[in-house]
Parts: structure tokens; sequence; C-alpha cells
């Protein structure tokens, strides 16, 4: 119905860019963020639950659930992004401790009540490393029929970051992300090739940086942590809003223009693991005709962005507090 609110779980690592899809995702009018999960992946996963408790708490968020999960991927041992995300995962900014507690259930538990409980399908929002997604499809298979779309940050159709072709949320959890591509629920890749490009001017980012409210000082400050590239003269830097993306592409799914391709992800050891393979060929090739070839899971990938509209859709929505 025209005018209902989205329901929402994002799954994160908070990490910078999780922390401002929190705070649009808290202060969106048509989202109802019914819990958040964390899972290891920027920091350890306990740094992830204080970060995202205090996110919530400046954005002004209800009391909203978040649950501690997976520690560490299911194969892999844990490695960290501090180098980015600093030491604390969250720019360093001497923030306050929470007053805000984690709930006391595991993630893939309040995942699983959250979804069947929820009156309208959810969509389901991960930022992070798949772990918590995994062993919640593998484990509790029967959510699926009330998720209505699982639209996640991860993978590249062109480069990676954390190698030359893995993004680090499917390179942190490669069997992760294999699970999640054969989940049975329609699929969208807010990937690297989208995730870079959505940056905020210097001089906005300083707008926000002075604000009194809390909230939008705060996303402020975490832009500035986030520096995208320079502007036209060299001297004013940008922020990406990185993780924030894709939650605007729930709210505003047309700022993005996808295909439904095929992907899957490579799981062998050596420099592709954590690729994600995305078949934009126009027709079959010869591992296909000679019967060699497989037949991936379609996913929308997102290929290009409208990079003003979510700029001024993020920002919008951060300053209503």
């Amino acid at each position: 119905m025209a005018g209902q609110r989205i329901p929402v779980i994002i799954d994160c690592d908070t990490g910078v860019d999780d922390a401002l899809a929190l705070l649009f995702a808290v202060r969106h009018p048509g989202l109802d963020l019914r819990a958040v999960t964390c899972v290891g992946g920027n920091t350890d996963v306990d740094g992830v639950v204080r970060n995202t408790l205090t996110v919530l708490e400046h954005a002004g968020a209800p009391n909203v659930p978040v649950a501690r999960g997976a520690e560490r991927p299911l194969v892999e041992p844990p490695r960290s992004a501090r180098h980015v995300h600093g030491e604390d995962g969250m720019g360093d900014l001497g923030l306050p401790a929470p007053t805000r507690t984690a709930a006391d259930v595991d993630a893939v538990t309040l995942l699983r009540g959250e979804i069947l409980a929820s009156p309208r399908p959810v969509t389901l929002v991960p930022t992070a490393p798949l772990t918590n997604i995994a062993l919640l499809l593998r484990t509790h298979p029967e959510v699926t029929r009330n998720i209505e779309r699982i639209v996640f940050m991860g993978g590249a159709v062109a480069c990676g970051n954390a190698t030359p072709v893995a993004e680090f949320n499917v390179w942190h959890d490669p069997e992760a992300a294999a699970v999640l591509l054969t989940a049975g629920v329609p699929l969208t890749m807010y990937g690297l090739d989208v995730f870079q490009r959505v940056v905020v001017p210097g001089p906005e980012i300083e707008r926000l940086r002075a604000s009194r409210e809390p909230g939008t000082r705060l996303a402020g400050e975490l832009l500035a942590h986030r520096p995208g590239r320079p502007d036209g003269d060299g001297e004013d830097w940008s922020g990406g809003v990185g993780d924030a993306g894709a939650v605007c592409a729930v709210v505003d799914p047309e700022g993005i223009t996808t295909r439904p391709l095929p992907v899957e992800v490579s799981l062998a050891p050596g420099p592709t693991r954590g690729q994600t393979v995305v078949d934009r060929r126009p027709r079959p090739g010869e591992a296909e005709i000679h019967g060699e070839g497989r037949a991936p899971n379609l996913v929308d990938v997102a290929l290009d962005v409208d990079v003003e509209r979510y700029v001024k859709l993020y920002l919008e929505t951060v300053t209503a507090g």
C-alpha cells in the first residue's frame, strides 16, 4: 500500500560508512528500522556493537534492538579494516561510550524473530561481511518467505579494493557470500562500481560538522574521515557516503541502474578468491556451448548511480533530525 514505511533490518560491521547508513536509516521517514545486527569486519564484533549503539544514540533512534553476531568468517580468520576506519572503527573520534545495551539474544535469533514477526515482508540490508546472513539462511531457511529483497553492499563488477578483483565484504567471507547468492530471494548488489562514486562536497561536510544537532554533526565528522577525491581545485575534499548508498537504494531504487546478471563468487585459493564473477556477455560462450558452464543465480547488479540525486537524498535526510 502506498505510503507505508518499508520494514528494514541492517546487518553491519560499524565502521564509518556503516554509521552513515544507520544515521540515514533512522532518519528517513519512509523506513521502519526494525533491528540492527552486528558482525566482525571493519573492527572486532564487540567494537561493532559499541559503535552501533553509539550511532543510534546520536541519531535519536527509538529503542531499536541490536544484537551481537559472528566474531569471524565461516572459514577464514578475522581481518579488520582499522587502517581505514580507525582503531575504534569510528574514525577515532573519541565518542563517549553508549548508555544503551545490546539485546540478550544473538544476531541470528534476532534476525529470525524480527523477520518472521514483521507484518510486511522485510528488506534486509547487509553492509558487512555476510557471515550472519549465511548462518541465518542455513539455520532458518523459513525466513525467506517474509523477505522482500536483500540489498547488499558487496562485490564489484570491475575492480576490487581488498584485492585487485575482490571487494572487502565478500573477500572477508566468500563462503558466506556464496550462500547468499543461493538464498532464493530477490537480490540487489550495490557494489564498488557505484559505492565509490557517491561523494559529498567539502562545503556540505563542513556545514554538517558545524551543526549543533548531534546526529547531523556526527554525519559530518564521519564524512570528513572518509575523503573521496579532491574536487576541481585539488583542495576541497569530498567524503564518500559508502554503505549509506545501499540504504538510499532501498528508499529510491530508481537512483541506480541495474541489470539482472549471473553472479558467482570465486572460492578457490589464490588471487581471485572473493571475486564476484559477473557475467555481462550478451550470449553464451564456449564453456556453455560445450556443456561446461554453470548457471549462476541472477542478481540485480548496480552498474550506474545518479550521484547528485543520492547526495541530495542523503543530506536532506540526515539533517532532518
